[in-house]
């Protein structure tokens, strides 16, 4: 039976759309994986490896678990557990200084995505010396950087499945994102009992991080059919998975779920980059150190009701897999809009920047350093200064019902 036109275009414009893809990592997933570290480096043939992470993470006894196994399998390690949230340029010079010290040839990061980013910005330096402010960018690394094995303890970021640091410069506060292949990581594990130990908050945040991650990424401007694929799954695991865990905070199966989608949408972020969300949350985070999940909770239903005019039929794939409209629904970024502000309302974190206390007299200048961003540049609904000023007027008034 022949193709009629409407079959011909999908093909031509979806299946057949050029992109390209370089798997580089190994996933390991399931509950108690984290056990199987030590065998999993032991396999890389590294002899030294510098284990980054913070002091929670030893707290919370993940830590010890993760050394526990290390030491089982005759790895050896130095311990670098002095990372900060949204680490810097600082961050990565302390860290870096052990690394030299002890003749580092492997990392393993453990945390969440301060933790690995860090990490991350070791590898930078340590193989391929310089400062972090010369790798900002995308494919700066001149030579290979050391294998590294991430362990996420947060269901958020995604940063396992990403090639990219982000630091912020310790003077200027700006958030760097530093990108190459190289410093993909070789092995992940993806481990949802470790996520037990984050408390309701950092819960909420990270997973408000990670549904943003699988809405932006679906709807970029160098978005994929392939990319998609990654954002649409993850976004199927999230949605669903997240309110469960807001209501039922020892859900292992739940909390699997967010975890595996979280890395789907570092996936996609892999493929299809983010969006103005992001480009607006940074400057919060470095002007008024408000936590990263929480800027991107409050801005991100108001970019998807400004990106609706361009991808709503986009808008109204996700919001029918939850069955919250049709998909073809002229409605759908602002159903899907609402949806995400009644998430963020029933995590219980700020909705708003006047709840946070950010000057509207400084949008401005924040719009100013948000168009500097890389990710505004892959929103499908083209930002500028203008723009991207409305954007924070709009999320400075509390939430209405």
């Amino acid at each position: 039976m022949p193709l009629n036109n409407k079959q011909k275009d999908f093909i031509s414009e979806e299946i057949l759309s050029e992109f390209e893809y370089l798997p580089l990592t190994q996933i390991v997933y399931g509950p108690g994986s984290s056990s199987r570290i030590g065998t999993l480096a032991k396999g890389l043939l590294c002899n030294h490896y510098l284990l980054v992470t913070d002091h929670g993470l030893r707290d919370a006894g993940h830590l010890k678990q993760v050394c526990a196994s290390l030491e089982k399998s005759k790895v050896q390690y130095t311990i670098f557990d002095d990372v900060h949230p949204n680490p810097t340029t600082e961050d990565v010079d302390r860290g870096l200084k052990i690394a030299q010290e002890n003749q580092i040839d492997g990392i393993i990061g453990l945390g969440g995505g301060s933790s690995m980013d860090c990490a991350k910005g070791i590898n930078f330096l340590f193989s391929n010396g310089g400062k972090m402010q010369d790798y900002w960018g995308v494919g700066k690394a001149q030579h290979p950087m050391l294998p590294m094995i991430a362990i996420p303890t947060t269901a958020g970021t995604g940063s396992e499945a990403q090639s990219f640091a982000l630091i912020s410069d310790f003077k200027t506060h700006q958030k760097m994102a530093c990108g190459d292949k190289k410093a993909a990581c070789i092995i992940a594990i993806l481990d949802p009992e470790l996520t037990l130990s984050m408390p309701a908050s950092v819960t909420a945040a990270t997973g408000i991080d990670a549904i943003s991650h699988a809405i932006e990424t679906h709807v970029t401007n160098c978005r994929t059919m392939l990319s998609q694929m990654f954002s649409r799954q993850a976004w199927r695991l999230l949605a669903p998975g997240l309110t469960t865990v807001l209501d039922s905070h020892d859900n292992l199966e739940a909390r699997g779920a967010v975890l595996l989608g979280a890395h789907y949408a570092g996936c996609a972020i892999e493929n299809s980059m983010l969006g103005a969300t992001h480009a607006l949350a940074n400057p919060l985070t470095s002007q008024y150190n408000i936590t990263h999940g929480i800027a991107i909770g409050i801005m991100l239903p108001h970019v998807i009701r400004f990106n609706s005019s361009v991808v709503c039929e986009l808008y109204g794939e996700l919001a029918s897999d939850l069955q919250l409209c049709s998909a073809d629904s002229p409605e759908a970024g602002a159903v899907l809009a609402d949806y995400v502000t009644d998430l963020v309302q029933k995590s219980g974190l700020p909705g708003s920047l006047r709840e946070l206390d950010v000057d509207p007299h400084r949008f401005g200048d924040l719009a100013e350093e948000a168009n500097s961003q890389w990710t505004g540049q892959f929103n499908p609904h083209p930002v500028d200064i203008h723009s991207l000023k409305e954007l924070y007027a709009c999320a400075y008034e509390p939430f209405v019902g």
